[in-house]
């Protein structure tokens, strides 16, 4: 051996350790070494949705729940306040010392002129009696002071000096009193106070929040003489009671009017002074000056609003709560801030009033929220083992791959040694070789090493596992079939001394019919043995038939190609729908309609390939594939004599036009009855083995094409195995 050829052995066996370290010995294991990860993935993935839904519903179930048992709780301790209040405003409206005094200040306010009023009231032993029944329940904190307000809007008693007489009420209380008069004990959601009010910092001033409630005083014949309000300072009990109970670090309830307008305080007061929502300073508070609007942003991230405040829609819970609606919602929404929360919420009608109970979403679902980042994580791990398994098995397949390229640079396939090169076809490539130990010269055909697939493999396999059952002399014979450490696909089979009829024809020109009939003959013996074992050729065609030496006979034929071979009647899902699988020049019409095929196709592929041998020129040929399958379904062969301009034996012209029968009943039965019937044409006998040596002995003696076993050496455009989508509508032939 050869330096050079030393060198090449010695970096297939590199290249083949290398590739053995990461690959199996299935060909199409690095292929497939990332479907493992990849479908572990996909099943992670799902069920990891199926968990992640699960787990999700089952926490929002868990959010709802606790939402609405801590604005229940909430609910419940507000009712009870409420209802102690009026209590309070009923018992205190009923004393009779009470009742009797805001009735002499009654008569008072009526009696007096608008400029005597004020000082006649604050100087009446009625208004001193009056303080000093409400003492007791102002000392005792549980009211912040009292107005007392007569049917005409006067106020006829104050805890205070200031506004007594005062008329000022009337239009804003008007609404709200009317209930009173009716009889009834109301709550009087907080308001800016219009009456100046002791504000948290000492100072007098109107405007403070302020609360109250309101019970009738009623004169000895039952009848409403004034209202009797006891004020409330919202920010104590009121705010109080709806933070006892809240959800987490950033769980609030709250309570707002009819407007929209927050009317108990904020746990955010400092973060919404931040945020531009409160003017930044001490006094101001969010009670009485937030509106439940959505901005549209979250605010505390920085972002600003694109609508003005009074153009913003309400909050989802404010807006469905002041419709009259409750309920809760775990899908999220956003506040007053623009933060995403989840909340319930219930509007009470008899005090006019929303509550509302809500949790930033990302505290609410935290748990979640890991659960769906651990997901996440563990689903990107998978894809990134996936693409890391996927750029190794690429990896692999190029070592793989440069393995075979150096296997064949070293011109060794197994225990074959290749030489020359006899030709390439569109699925493998055949070399002349000779086994190490038999020494006979064999054609080694293998697959392409870049076009390595499973159906290529499956297609191969079929080639040569069919071929192998068929032991007629004119078929060609297999030898061995394997796979190289390197996962080279191949099979030996004898080497053929001889030409393809397509060559043969291509460089000499028409054959004279009586050696036409020799072919054919020989031709029908090798389908006669394939058509018995039930295999149908299906691309039968001069590039596939080889005229060869044998045995010290010339003109021998072999029959090579049987890769697209199937037995009759099998599952036509084997090949494409929508596909024509064969050669247009040499197909049957039902093959081009993709009909059932039986040993009958294969007869009108020979009838074409007597035709061609006869005139030099296919039966059909057009500008195009579809041009030449239309033919093949709708016109009528011109008669071999008439193309020649020449008589032909017309037994023989017969029978090659009834091979080309569109129908296949009307062609002959079977390859065998073809071959007695060339044996009774009288020209099967006129072409001798001594004709065939002395033609042989002029032509190809030494020529440079003898002994090229390939069948796609010297195709034309048309002469080759298509697979196409046709459409062609079936007609009768025309004359």
């Amino acid at each position: 051996m050869s330096q050079d050829s030393s060198l090449n052995q010695s970096r297939v066996s590199r290249l083949r350790s290398a590739t053995g370290s990461v690959l199996t010995q299935n060909l199409l294991s690095p292929k497939r070494m990332w479907l493992g990860p990849a479908l572990t993935a996909i099943v992670i993935a799902v069920v990891g949705w199926m968990a992640h839904r699960s787990v999700e519903d089952s926490v929002k179930t868990n959010v709802a729940e606790q939402l609405q048992a801590l604005l229940s709780a909430d609910l419940a301790t507000l009712e009870f306040w409420f209802e102690e209040r009026r209590i309070d405003a009923r018992s205190m409206a009923r004393m009779k010392r009470v009742s009797e005094s805001v009735a002499e200040l009654a008569e008072i306010g009526k009696e007096s002129t608008p400029e005597e009023v004020s000082a006649a009231l604050l100087t009446s032993d009625a208004m001193g009696e009056l303080r000093e029944r409400m003492r007791p329940l102002l000392e005792s904190g549980r009211i912040e002071g009292f107005v007392v307000i007569d049917q005409s809007g006067i106020v006829i008693g104050r805890d205070q000096n200031t506004a007594a007489g005062d008329t000022s009420l009337v239009e804003r209380f008007q609404p709200v009193l009317a209930p009173v008069f009716a009889g009834k004990t109301v709550i009087i959601p907080p308001f800016p106070s219009v009456l100046p009010q002791v504000d948290r910092d000492g100072s007098m001033r109107a405007g403070v929040p302020n609360m109250a409630v309101a019970s009738p005083v009623k004169s000895v014949d039952g009848d409403p003489i004034a209202a009797l309000c006891l004020t409330l300072n919202p920010a104590k009990e009121f705010t109080k009671i709806l933070r006892v109970a809240r959800y987490g670090k950033s769980g609030e309830t709250y309570a707002f009017n009819a407007e929209g307008l927050m009317i108990t305080g904020s746990r955010f007061d400092d973060e919404l002074k931040k945020i531009g929502l409160l003017a930044d300073d001490e006094q101001t508070r969010s009670v009485l000056n937030v509106r439940i609007r959505d901005p549209g942003v979250d605010l505390t991230r920085g972002n600003r609003p694109t609508l003005r405040g009074p153009e913003q829609p309400l909050t989802r819970m404010a807006a469905d709560a002041i419709s009259g609606g409750e309920g809760v919602d775990v899908d999220g929404y956003r506040d007053y801030r623009g933060v995403r929360v989840v909340g319930a919420w219930k509007w009470l009608p008899r005090e006019n009033i929303g509550i509302a109970t809500e949790v930033d979403a990302a505290e609410a679902f935290r748990p979640l929220y890991a659960l769906r980042r651990a997901f996440g994580a563990l689903a990107g791990l998978l894809g990134l083992t996936t693409i890391g398994l996927a750029g190794l098995a690429v990896y692999a397949s190029r070592l793989e791959l440069h393995a075979r390229q150096a296997a064949l640079e070293a011109k060794r396939l197994g225990q074959y040694a290749l030489s020359e090169k006899l030709g390439a076809g569109g699925m493998g490539v055949v070399y002349r070789a000779h086994h190490d130990m038999l020494h006979r010269p064999t054609a080694v055909k293998l697959l392409h090493v870049d076009k390595t697939n499973e159906q290529a493999i499956a297609r191969f396999e079929r080639e040569v596992q069919l071929t192998s059952q068929l032991t007629h002399p004119n078929t060609i014979a297999i030898y061995d079939y394997g796979r190289t450490p390197e996962g080279i696909f191949y099979y030996a089979m004898e080497y053929l001394d001889g030409i393809s009829l397509h060559d043969l024809v291509d460089r000499f020109g028409p054959l004279p019919e009586d050696r036409v009939n020799h072919i054919l003959r020989q031709l029908c013996g090798s389908l006669s043995e394939a058509h018995g074992l039930g295999l149908i050729h299906r691309d039968i065609k001069p590039a596939n038939i080889m005229l060869t030496k044998c045995g010290g006979m010339c003109d021998f034929v072999k029959l090579l190609d049987f890769g697209l071979v199937k037995p009759q009647n099998a599952d036509r899902n084997m090949t494409l729908a929508g596909s024509l699988t064969g050669t247009p020049l040499y197909m049957s019409p039902e093959a081009i309609q993709q009909e059932e095929l039986d040993a009958r196709s294969d007869l009108y592929a020979v009838g074409a390939v007597g035709y061609f041998l006869l005139t030099g020129t296919p039966v059909f040929d057009g500008k195009s594939i579809v041009d030449i399958c239309k033919q093949h379904l709708q016109a009528t062969p011109q008669r071999p004599s008439e193309r020649l301009d020449k008589p032909i034996n017309e037994q023989l012209e017969e029978f090659i036009l009834r091979c080309l029968a569109k129908r296949p009943e009307e062609r002959p039965a079977s390859a065998e009855l073809c071959e007695e019937e060339l044996l009774r044409c009288p020209s099967a006998s006129r072409w001798t083995q001594v004709q065939a040596k002395a033609w042989w002995a002029k032509h190809l003696k030494e020529d440079p094409f003898v002994g090229d076993t390939t069948t796609d050496t010297k195709a034309d455009a048309h002469d080759v195995t298509a697979t196409i989508d046709v459409t062609i509508d079936a007609q009768e032939p025309t004359e």
